[in-house]
């Protein structure tokens, strides 16, 4: 059997646990929005619409934030399109995920969506085909109380209250040759700046994020981030990052392992943004917005894509709808851990997407919702991560992978609710074959009782939550879990995520 030994401390702490990193990603894309969130005439739909199961599920989910319209449709979208009477919207043809946009939804139908939620909408402006002009635009209908002949068109819309949105993303991945209008950084920072600027004069409150790289395999990564920042510093809050991971060719450990990638793209977006504070002699520190992440099989999407009819133009198709396994729900949580882990920077998150499209939440038409293996993580881990999240000692064994170099077998994050006396330790085994014991010495928490410990393991790695079985894969007890006058063992399967709560003295 495999060991790992951890040590934590209060006095320790990364930051706090931002509610914002529990956010996720609604776009018009495939079926996220229509059939998905939204499906007039379903059984389980209200007056407005609104799926009443998938509703549900997302009040389960525990998600805070959802970004929205896009996502490459961002850059070909007409805000404008999508408000006033359903029966005058046009019709558009979507170029970036080759469908056709009814506008049914829009950024009013969003927005009593996030209220009826209590979510907080983090909108986007298009910086494609679009700029300054129509980000003013869509920020005076959105946030301007009324007087103006856009607020007041919201207000004729049936939305007498401004939906007073705090967060702003200045268009989507820029640096990307798939996105309509892409630019060069130098392009993209001045056309950012011009825009910031302006939406600062009308509404100085405003959260803004900066497009960072794609990806950080892009052959510009990090100077990309340099030219944008030099250009926007001192207008924006955030610069945004996106990361996707897969299991390539049977390549499975290399996979558990995603996240040593994810941990190197953190620290090094941090230190291209204090470098370049640094240089402009700025004491001002930008956050990161990890504003799309998630497990993709993206090589089956291109596959898919290369082989669609160019003529072939429908409503909402079903695109990239992933059928997540229990691996995939592993590495997620073992994501979620990054996230917290870099809590001092990472203040906002959002996973991509909501609903069908590489999606905690699925659907059926007319049909059924259910929970794919992935929700199980975010779920828990939103529910129960709260106050601040501490400093972890991690020893641990480690293993050789084929993408990543050597990597730890296990990883860990710990978060610490002062106010409820509380504290939630976050583990992943990514071993394939053993168990592995992990040693917490948590002494300096002063822990009582164990209150709750799930895992989420199978002895198939590759099981699937399905319409028929919704529940095969789900969260269990985590039985061999044991706290003894401060020290907290507990065995973790292989491949598992496992969360363990206990109350504590201090």
């Amino acid at each position: 059997m495999l060991h790992a030994s951890l040590t934590a401390d209060p006095a320790r702490t990364v930051g706090p646990v931002h509610r914002r990193t529990f956010g996720s990603f609604v776009e018009h894309m495939g079926r996220c929005v229509y059939t998905g969130i939204y499906e007039p005439g379903h059984p389980t739909a209200d007056a407005d619409g609104f799926r009443g199961d998938v509703a549900e599920l997302v009040r389960e989910l525990g998600v805070t934030t959802v970004r929205y319209p896009g996502g490459n449709f961002l850059s070909g979208y007409r805000w404008e399109d999508g408000i006033g009477p359903k029966e005058n919207r046009p019709v558009r043809r979507d170029l970036a995920w080759h469908s056709l946009e009814t506008n049914q939804f829009g950024i009013d139908e969003f927005m009593t969506w996030c209220r009826r939620l209590d979510i907080e909408p983090m909108m986007a402006v298009n910086l494609g085909t679009r700029g300054l002009q129509e980000a003013l635009d869509v920020l005076e209908y959105a946030n301007h109380p009324n007087g103006t002949h856009l607020s007041d068109q919201r207000v004729a819309n049936g939305h007498p209250q401004p939906h007073n949105v705090r967060m702003w993303c200045l268009g989507n991945e820029m640096d990307g040759p798939w996105q309509i209008g892409n630019l060069g950084a130098r392009s993209y920072g001045r056309k950012a700046a011009q825009v910031a600027g302006a939406m600062r004069m009308a509404d100085r409150d405003l959260e803004l994020v900066a497009c960072g790289s794609s990806n950080s395999g892009m052959p510009t990564f990090g100077s990309w981030e340099n030219d944008v920042l030099e250009e926007t510093y001192d207008l924006i809050d955030h610069i945004s990052l996106h990361a996707y991971y897969q299991e390539h060719d049977g390549d499975l450990g290399s996979f558990l392992a995603s996240v040593v990638d994810m941990d190197h793209f953190i620290d090094s977006i941090t230190a291209t943004a204090d470098a370049v504070g640094a240089r402009l002699r700025n004491n001002k520190k930008i956050q990161l917005s990890f504003d799309e992440w998630n497990v993709w099989y993206q090589t089956d999407h291109h596959a898919a894509a290369a082989a669609q009819a160019t003529d072939d133009w429908r409503i909402a198709p079903r695109v990239i709808e992933d059928r997540y396994n229990v691996a995939d729900a592993v590495v997620v949580g073992n994501m979620l851990i990054s996230l917290l882990r870099h809590s001092d920077r990472v203040t906002a998150a959002c996973q991509a997407q909501l609903a069908n499209v590489i999606a905690p939440i699925m659907t059926e038409p007319e049909g059924p919702a259910w929970r794919q293996t992935i929700f199980h993580p975010f779920a828990h881990t939103a529910r129960t991560a709260a106050g601040s999240v501490l400093h972890t000692e991690l020893e641990t064994s480690t293993y050789e992978t084929e993408r990543h170099g050597r990597a730890p077998v296990s990883d860990a994050v710990l978060t610490h609710d002062l106010e409820h006396g509380t504290a939630t330790l976050y583990a992943v085994n990514r071993s394939t074959e053993q168990p592995l014991t992990l040693a917490a010495d948590l002494r300096a928490l002063v822990p009582s009782s164990v209150t709750e410990a799930r895992v989420l393991a199978e002895t198939d790695p590759y099981a699937v939550n399905t319409m028929a079985e919704p529940d095969k894969v789900t969260l269990r007890e985590a039985k061999d879990t044991t706290l003894e006058e401060g020290h907290l063992t507990t065995v973790l399967p292989p491949i598992s995520w496992t969360a363990i709560t206990f109350t504590t003295g201090v």
